[in-house]
């Protein structure tokens, strides 16, 4: 009854880790994490389907709550996270079908989550409950579009078209959702400002949806010669190197407001699930990086990654 909608971000994190991993080369990690998301995405889904059927109400009562409704959105994520990690062992049939399951997830939660939280909310000012967790919906969109351009060089030019629509789709509404949600926070900020006890792991994921928009707009510079891939390669290749610059600039500030919040305001750090969702950025920064660094044959990038993953390696161990 009291899963939280963001569990899957247990999945996340360890699948992206293990991405990072199997970038560098360190096999017998990366299997491990990537066996390790694959039973807690068994787990979790069993758990989520019980839930649906035996506690209805509690998930209702979730999509009405503006702190953990967009938690929903981790199972997108989850989902594309792990078939990806399938993808780069040259698997073609299980990604697909997480692409077919998270695709229709990330359209329906995309309307549903949204509207449940709004009109439950009329007359309160909804600002005030704006946090790190809504940033997973910007994750989950890009999440659609790494997985969809990663699978595209491998199917036919048919389904490449539709792949490389989606992933055009995926990124372009991830991106016009941070500036939303970007100015949402901001807003909520200058106005009603945050507690230290409501600065929870998730604004990690603020960051978290820069870097994976930076990954989806690296993967779209490699699209087939579609009309639509032509027409977006070069913004998304402008645009990847300001988006990691932007991240990079936001690491600073999440981590003086950890301290703050954990040392200068005594808040105590016990475990959540939320916890997945502040390893998940790290990660998320370090797979971006190597591949932005790789990609550009820029070293000191690609060493940035490569220090992120291990401090990446470090809060999931930490956290387990």
């Amino acid at each position: 009854r009291q899963l939280a909608p963001g569990a899957m971000a247990f999945v996340m994190a360890t699948g992206i880790i293990s991405i990072g991993l199997h970038l560098e080369g360190i096999t017998l990690g990366s299997v491990v994490l990537l066996w390790a998301a694959a039973i807690g995405y068994v787990v979790l889904m069993t758990a989520t389907v019980a839930r649906l059927l035996l506690d209805r109400s509690e998930m209702r009562a979730d999509l009405s709550d503006p702190g953990r409704a967009f938690g929903y959105f981790t199972f997108v994520a989850g989902t594309n996270v792990l078939a990806t990690r399938f993808a780069v062992d040259g698997h073609l049939t299980a990604p697909l079908v997480g692409l077919g399951i998270a695709g229709l997830a990330w359209f329906v939660l995309g309307y549903l989550v949204p509207w449940f939280v709004v009109v439950d909310a009329r007359g309160t000012d909804l600002t005030r409950r704006v946090d790190g967790s809504w940033f997973v919906w910007v994750v989950a969109s890009q999440s659609v579009a790494v997985l969809a351009a990663t699978l595209e060089p491998h199917v036919g030019v048919g389904a490449g078209n539709v792949l490389a629509i989606l992933a055009v789709l995926g990124w372009g509404t991830g991106l016009g959702l941070y500036l939303v949600m970007g100015t949402a926070l901001v807003i909520r900020v200058l106005r009603h400002g945050i507690p230290a006890d409501e600065l929870s792991p998730t604004f990690w994921v603020v960051m978290g949806a820069l870097a994976i928009s930076v990954l989806a707009a690296s993967r779209l510079v490699t699209l087939g010669a579609h009309p639509i891939g032509d027409a977006i390669r070069p913004l998304a290749a402008g645009l990847a190197i300001a988006l990691w610059a932007f991240a990079v600039w936001l690491v600073i500030p999440l981590a003086a407001l950890g301290w703050w919040r954990h040392v200068r305001r005594r808040v105590p750090l016990r475990y959540s699930s939320a916890q997945w969702a502040g390893v998940f950025p790290l990660g998320m920064f370090a797979v971006a990086s190597l591949g932005r660094g790789a990609a550009d044959a820029v070293p000191v990038i690609r060493s940035v990654g490569w220090g992120f993953l291990w401090v990446a390696v470090a809060a999931w161990l930490a956290v387990a």
